[in-house]
């Protein structure tokens, strides 16, 4: 008769610690959201939070120069995928670089507003910065016409 040997602790430990980091490392590597479209971006890690109102046609970025100083550039279309005119607050957070900058899409009108269905393309210059950040953060938010 053939005797069970007991499963280590150790085994179940390490079985268990590999099952947790492979869904770490497929959360990293996960997709942009379904209201992403295009992304053309060298940059490392980019979490999204997209109002579902808004839908991101192209994202890209590119190093280049804005006011004769060294900057990265980032491209962003966003088109209004709601039922009803909307007005936008874009931010991108290079969080390993502790820098931000935010947009208002459309940033003129009367009312400041994009039509159902209509797109605006903006430039967000991070000035004096020449290196590709590892994380990015790029957040989209409604905001009432009224404001």
């Amino acid at each position: 008769m053939l005797r069970k040997k007991p499963v280590s602790a150790v085994v179940v430990c390490l079985a268990a610690a590999g099952l947790m980091l492979s869904a770490l490392f497929a959360g990293c590597a996960s997709a942009p959201p379904a209201n992403v479209k295009a992304v053309n971006c060298a940059a490392g890690k980019i979490a999204w939070d997209i109002a579902p109102e808004a839908e991101v046609v192209e994202f890209a970025c590119a190093m280049g120069s804005h006011e004769l100083e060294p900057s990265l550039i980032y491209t962003v279309t966003l088109k209004n995928a709601g039922d009803r005119p909307q007005r936008f607050r874009l931010n991108i957070f290079l969080l390993d670089m502790d820098k931000a900058s935010g947009y208002l899409v459309p940033d003129k009108g009367n009312p400041p507003v994009l039509a159902p269905g209509e797109a605006k393309t903006v430039k967000i210059p991070f000035m004096k910065t020449t290196q590709w950040p590892a994380e990015t953060m790029v957040r989209v938010k409604t905001m009432s016409s009224e404001e």
